[in-house]
């Protein structure tokens, strides 16, 4: 196989990069695998897959498995994706749950979270603030209307619990002026997202995001390296009342800069020392993190 075209893009030592980096992606539904298998045709030569799923008839018209894969493990079937398109890729499958697999992000250069529940985000959240681990998460609204992606780094913006607080909240649109709430319609009784299924090509236009993200983050550094308006991207699929009283058209986005919350639960600097120190990574409650963002956590099967 030939990797011309992107080493014409990005340059022969920007593909050498890339080939030594190790991504981690938890969740490897519908978002999760087409990211892992874009990161592949991108050049990313080292993998470590974790999902507890296996392909189901209902998920190949919403996955880049198909038919072949039927009753295999989710992490076993986009690893073969991956060295079909990569073959010369490294690629460790964990089939679980990430509580399971901590161990998998040690060594990490960047993590991709694919998972839809709250509860396993925080968990993630948590393992990643421990290590010093950059993540780049992402949710698809229901009906797949749209989406977000975030890139959290660790201690230099916000962690996932104080982003999520905020961002269900408020939208600073500038400084001297009171911010717009963003609507948040989709969010259901409880505090959660809805996971109410969409199209794979909705799916998959906030998973390339992700993807994109993901690779400018591993490009850090380097001459090809962007550097983004801000650090979460708010995507409209459809006509869609991001901000309230705005209706952002098909396929435009809004970027939203959200800031640390000095006072989070989990990356407030109360907590921070008892965090990177000694204690492991489930030694807060979770509970807690409801108390204090108003989300309720759940566990929600990606497809």
């Amino acid at each position: 196989m030939s990797w011309d075209r992107v080493e014409r893009l990005i340059g022969t030592d920007n593909l050498a990069r890339l080939g030594q980096k190790h991504v981690g992606i938890v969740g490897l539904g519908s978002g999760g695998g087409f990211v892992a298998l874009s990161l592949a045709m991108s050049g990313v030569g080292h993998f470590v897959l974790v999902d507890d799923d296996v392909v189901e008839p209902g998920n190949v018209v919403r996955h880049v498995a198909d038919n072949r894969y039927l009753g295999r493990p989710k992490v076993e079937a986009v690893a073969d994706l991956i060295r079909q398109r990569h073959p010369r890729a490294q690629v460790e499958t964990r089939f679980g749950r990430i509580e399971q697999h901590a161990d998998m992000l040690d060594g990490l250069d960047i993590l991709v979270v694919g998972v839809d529940g709250e509860n396993a985000k925080y968990i993630v959240n948590q393992m990643c603030l421990k290590r010093g681990l950059t993540a780049v998460y992402a949710g698809v609204y229901e009906r797949g209307e749209g989406g977000d992606v975030v890139v959290v780094r660790p201690y230099n913006g916000p962690c996932y619990a104080c982003w999520a607080a905020e961002l269900r909240e408020s939208l600073g649109t500038d400084e001297n002026q009171a911010p717009a709430e963003l609507d948040y319609g989709m969010i259901g009784s409880e505090g959660t997202l809805e996971a109410e299924p969409g199209l794979w090509l909705h799916v998959v236009r906030v998973a390339s995001v992700q993807a994109d993200l993901a690779l400018n983050e591993l490009l850090k550094g380097t001459d090809v390296y962007r550097t983004m308006p801000a650090n979460t991207v708010i995507l409209a699929n459809t006509a869609l009342e991001i901000v309230n009283g705005q209706i952002s058209p098909p396929y435009t986005s809004v970027w939203v800069d959200i800031t640390r919350d000095p006072n989070c639960l989990v990356c407030g600097e109360p907590l921070r020392n008892q965090l990177v120190g000694e204690e492991s990574e489930e030694s807060m409650s979770l509970a807690d993190l409801v108390d204090a963002t108003g989300i309720a956590l759940e566990d929600e099967a990606g497809e």
